[in-house]
């Protein structure tokens, strides 16, 4: 039976917004408490709202850290074929946490193709337990 560790979550954006996409953007960030337990299982999830007037490529990337140069954990390719606005929705898991008191985790935005828009929502939120 697992145990619930600790949740947490992390609102960018709750309504519409209008932000270019040009550089890799932080768009959600949580601490989550482990406890220092064993083998935490971590599940993360979080949306997006992406914009766009033709065509366009962006990357969602989840990190255990803060940084995107920290270990990232998930990857997800999204393309917008056509003009108009998509809401992408994600689930990750990290069954690698480390049993630490507290473990950070960042999901970004990359542009690698096209113009896209952030459009919002943004929301990320991660769950912590432990397997005993």
């Amino acid at each position: 039976m697992g145990r619930f560790l600790d949740q947490r979550s992390s609102m960018n954006a709750g309504t519409e917004i209008a932000v270019a996409l040009t550089t890799p953007t932080l768009f959600g960030v949580v601490g989550l408490q482990t406890q220092a337990v064993a083998g935490p299982i971590v599940d993360l999830s979080g949306t997006i709202g992406l914009g766009t007037p033709a065509t366009g490529t962006a990357v969602i990337n989840v990190v255990r850290g803060t940084t995107l140069t920290d270990t990232i954990i998930y990857t997800a390719i999204i393309t917008l074929e056509a003009a108009g606005s998509e809401l992408v929705s994600f689930n990750a898991q990290d069954l690698l946490a480390p049993a630490a008191l507290q473990t950070a985790y960042a999901s970004f935005v990359s542009l690698t193709g096209g113009a896209i828009t952030r459009v919002g929502p943004e929301a990320f939120w991660g769950i912590a337990s432990a397997n005993s």
